[in-house]
């Protein structure tokens, strides 16, 4: 992999573009054009949604989507940012090879890093398993989920008995294993999967974010109705690429 940190999301297919596109968003418009040439050589930029904030409504509304993207997930990049301009030899390094070395990063970032990267990591991921369009598993991918799980109903009561179960603040996710073994795992904060310091260390194919912000405005403390709606803007197209990848 190319360490540009503009390719640092390829293992999920992201592509990062410009600042630029939470202006588009702004006026409930998907960004059009990639515009990362305005963008300072060698800092992680904001991705776009891909869709207006409008568009998950009602499962999730407009201003909860708006903060959570220009607001938490852009404060994530800029300490990120930050954080790597005390140790420049880090730049050369893409998200996932930080992530997964967190046990080895100079102390004097590590946690910067831990918090800050993972959370740009895991906004990037959750932005991109979600979405407006109704979609299904794919065969291999529903095959699994009846292997591993019993079926779907069952995969999905599991999930989100697993993220309402997350103490404060963090994320639920799906991953699979080197032999594509599906589990169901939880991590706090900002942690994630990829990260050497992770419980199980394993390829999310699916996440959700149970911090507050992602949810309040519309569910207040009722994070269960909140992941119940979670399954109706699921990509599960793109949940079935990075299952299948």
């Amino acid at each position: 992999m190319t360490t540009n940190r503009r390719d640092f999301i390829k293992t999920g297919g992201l592509v990062l573009t410009g600042l630029m596109a939470g202006a588009a968003h702004a006026t409930g418009l998907a960004p059009e054009t990639d515009t990362t040439e305005v963008i300072q050589e060698g800092l992680f930029v904001l991705p776009p949604l891909g869709f207006a904030y409008t568009a998950l409504e009602p499962n999730v509304d407009a201003r909860t989507m708006e903060i959570h993207h220009t607001k938490h997930h852009q404060a994530y990049i800029t300490k990120l940012n930050a954080a790597l301009e005390k140790e420049p030899s880090l730049k050369a390094k893409s998200l996932e090879q930080l992530l997964s070395s967190i046990k080895t990063l100079p102390e004097s970032v590590r946690s910067d890093i831990r918090n800050h990267g993972g959370g740009h990591w895991n906004h990037s991921f959750f932005w991109s398993v979600i979405g407006p369009s109704k979609t299904e598993p794919s065969e291999k991918l529903l095959a699994a989920i009846h292997r591993d799980f019993g079926n779907i109903e069952s995969f999905k009561e599991q999930f989100e008995k697993k993220s309402i179960g997350v103490f404060g603040s963090g994320w639920g996710w799906l991953v699979k294993d080197a032999k594509g073994k599906l589990s169901i795992v939880s991590t706090p904060n900002q942690d994630n999967p990829l990260m050497d310091i992770a419980e199980t260390n394993s390829k999310p194919v699916l996440g959700v974010d149970v911090w507050e912000h992602a949810y309040y405005l519309n569910y207040q403390n009722r994070r269960p109705d909140y992941l119940k709606a979670f399954w109706n803007i699921v990509n599960w197209q793109k949940v079935s690429e990075l299952y299948e990848s």
